[in-house]
């Protein structure tokens, strides 16, 4: 039985709304938590374009990563590179490993809601995996985290919705308040304080006693509003369809598309399907 659905949950009820509605006794403080130790998070991935970062991921295999659908959505994904390894952004770090994207997979995307919001990307070369390279752990098919359960988000996101991104990856401890939000997504709040993830996070792990549970998907909001929660996509729910594609043998690609071709998603831009509900690899 997926934890998140034992009986225990109705007894965190009070709890859970407690930390929602506390809005008075709220410290105010940065969104993001803090910097985290360099490589602590060997499995972290920048994904960028034109040289500057727009979303997470995370490595799991080592040819391919998993991100949010909506941070390549629309996009050519050939414009995209996965950088593995890093710490610092703003510096040339000898621990980095850079990847084209080769393939793209998805599972049922709806952008207009931001459902199913998981992408696999494929790279065109296997990761050498050593102390800052190395395969993040998922759960099995429907092993899911439970409210109440304390997790980690991490990401080179904003540190606020009007601040800049960090260069440095940062780190925040958040509470799993799924009980108050639809069973499609993992929800975390920071309780009493005004932390969350923000613009630049999205796709990012939030990991569980060392799995990888959700990937950052949406806020509503503001960033670290302290009132909503912010929404992960629910890594247990696709294991099986994760493993599908990562341990299946695939042939060579055809040569890359020419020159005023793009190869796309195939789907529009996402657009909001409630107010103030933003993917949180968005710009400000």
């Amino acid at each position: 039985m997926t934890p998140s659905r034992s009986a225990s949950c109705p007894a965190l009820v009070p709890l859970l709304l407690a930390m929602l509605l506390a809005g008075p006794a709220l410290a105010s403080e940065i969104v993001g938590g803090r910097a985290a130790q360099p490589h602590a998070w060997p499995f972290m991935v920048s994904l960028q374009r034109r040289g500057g970062h727009f979303c997470g991921a995370t490595l799991i295999a080592p040819n391919f990563v998993m991100s949010a659908a909506h941070c390549v959505d629309g996009l050519n994904f050939r414009s995209v590179v996965a950088v593995l390894g890093a710490h610092d952004l703003g510096q040339r770090e000898p621990t980095r490993q850079t990847f084209a994207i080769q393939r793209v997979f998805e599972n049922g995307f709806n952008p207009q809601r931001l459902l199913n919001d998981i992408v696999i990307l494929q790279l065109n070369g296997s990761a050498t995996i050593n102390r800052n390279v190395q395969v993040a752990r998922l759960p099995a098919q429907n092993q899911g985290v439970g409210s109440g359960v304390r997790c980690l988000a991490m990401g080179w996101g904003q540190l606020g919705t009007t601040r800049p991104p960090p260069r440095i990856l940062q780190e925040l401890n958040v509470t799993v308040v799924t009980i108050l939000c639809r069973r499609a997504n993992v929800c975390t709040l920071v309780p009493r304080r005004r932390a969350g993830i923000c613009f630049g996070d999205s796709g990012g792990p939030l990991v569980c006693n060392g799995l990888v549970q959700g990937i950052d998907s949406f806020i509503r909001g503001s960033c670290g509003s302290g009132f909503y929660p912010d929404a992960f996509a629910p890594v247990a729910q696709f294991a099986d369809w994760i493993n599908s594609i990562i341990r299946r043998p695939r042939p060579p690609l055809p040569p890359p598309a020419g020159p005023g071709q793009q190869d796309r998603l195939g789907r529009a831009a996402p657009g909001p399907a409630l107010p103030a509900l933003h993917p949180s690899h968005l710009t400000q």
